[in-house]
């Protein structure tokens, strides 16, 4: 991690929101009128997939990719004036609310200000045209970091947007320098002291296969010198090969305990069931006590939380990226889950979970237990990722415990909870 990464954004939980299918109006005034009723989640930074325009040339969809920037240092039209921006930043913070947005610096859209303005600042192919390394990222050109003047740009324009917001979830992170994000990262410093960096790391196989083709691609371990936060991609593949049967739950276990000793102590992992890029969770977990037992899994881990807009409502629903395609917040299949998302939200703030040796154990007819070690104190979590009975060893006393999600008593008999298939967690 960057040496002065806190251990405390362990104990974070971030709601992300994309402007555009939020609301009906898909604007950033429109977000303000939610804003309570997402604090009531728990949640303590927004971020917001990028703000900026979108462009026209080779667009997907009717509307073109939120990740298809036009221009770093405008927001979207469609979205609102600088100013709307401001009052949406404004209120965010009134509420004790930290704001993040997304960082798109791997590529711009073909007809972006820069590579109309600075088309040596990117990557050409064979025959001198603009192109990119990704082929099915056909709405894009890549930038080329071999410049030192696209450096100043880009760190220039990140310290303009850190006058309005906390945070930055970078976007394909692993394919720009580290070095150019160790500086980017020292001079936002200066104008917004503690501002977050959320890394979107890559998935194993979008490392070698790029490599094989001379293509340097980052791993966790290097984009960990300039970030405090990066993606779980490194083992989510793991996750949803157990979910859709594919794999064991112990193999997943043991990659999540391997991260205990690859990475540095400070190491922060952003867990997350869902996000624009992947399905929801409830299509994950269609049963609704599988699902509950997956989410309050997802809090308990170590690292910060990441809530996509819907998850609350339990919708299987993900909108596009390239068209106007609203969450459904009221639908047959909507369930309600922010009670259980703001208790699992006070317990994640509980110091066990900011500074603990963890281990995970998977127990037979799928039930995971997890536990937390942390200067005498143990959280112990139970979990049914198929909402399955059956007995638990927990490695507590014998006796009666508080079951903090629903406050109900849990007896440990002769070292074991028989779970009735509901999600457990007790700090003794």
């Amino acid at each position: 991690m960057a040496k002065d990464t806190s251990k405390a954004l362990r104990n974070l939980v971030i709601y992300q929101i994309f402007v555009r299918n939020f609301s009906k109006e898909g604007t950033f005034l429109a977000i303000i009128p939610e804003l309570d009723r997402i604090k009531s989640l728990g949640v303590d930074a927004i971020w917001l997939a990028p703000i900026h325009p979108t462009g026209e040339k080779n667009r997907k969809g009717s509307l073109g990719s939120p990740y298809a920037i036009k221009d770093y240092r405008a927001t979207n039209p469609e979205y609102g004036t600088i100013e709307d921006f401001a009052a949406l930043s404004d209120e965010i913070h009134r509420r004790g609310i930290k704001l993040m947005i997304d960082v798109v610096y791997n590529h711009t859209s073909p007809d972006s200000v820069l590579a109309k303005t600075h088309p040596e600042w990117f990557y050409h192919k064979a025959d001198g045209s603009l192109g990119n390394h990704v082929g099915d990222w056909s709405d894009v050109v890549d930038l080329e970091y071999t410049n030192t003047e696209l450096w100043d740009y880009q760190i220039e324009t990140l310290c303009y947007w850190a006058k309005y917001v906390d945070g930055f979830r970078c976007d394909v992170a692993s394919m720009v320098p580290v070095e150019f994000w160790q500086k980017a990262r020292a001079q936002v410093e200066k104008v917004r002291p503690g501002c977050i960096w959320l890394a979107e790391t890559v998935h194993p196989i979008f490392i070698t296969e790029h490599r094989k083709r001379g293509i340097n691609v980052l791993s966790d371990s290097e984009i960990l010198q300039a970030f405090d936060i990066s993606y779980d991609y490194d083992i989510f593949a793991d996750f949803t090969d157990f979910v859709k049967g594919k794999a064991p739950l112990s193999h997943y276990a043991k990659c999540v305990n391997r991260q205990e000793y690859t990475y540095p102590d400070n190491y922060i992992k952003l867990r997350f069931l869902e996000n624009h890029d992947v399905p929801r969770a409830r299509a994950l977990f269609p049963d609704i006590k599988a699902l509950k037992n997956a989410t309050a899994f997802n809090y308990f881990q170590k690292g910060t939380t990441l809530i996509y807009a819907g998850e609350e409502a339990a919708v299987s629903h993900v909108p596009g990226l390239f068209d106007k395609d609203d969450v459904i917040w009221d639908s047959d299949e909507t369930v309600d889950l922010s009670g259980l998302l703001y208790r699992l939200y006070e317990i994640k703030k509980n110091p066990v979970f900011t500074d603990s040796a963890y281990h995970l154990t998977a127990m037979p007819n799928d039930i995971i237990l997890g536990v937390h070690e942390s200067f005498g104190k143990k959280a112990v979590g139970i979990f049914s990722m198929r909402g399955n009975d059956g007995p638990v060893s927990v490695g507590l006393p014998d006796g009666t415990y508080e079951n903090l999600i629903d406050q109900s008593p849990v007896k440990v008999t002769d070292g074991k909870i028989a779970s009735k298939g509901d999600p457990i967690i007790i700090i003794s």
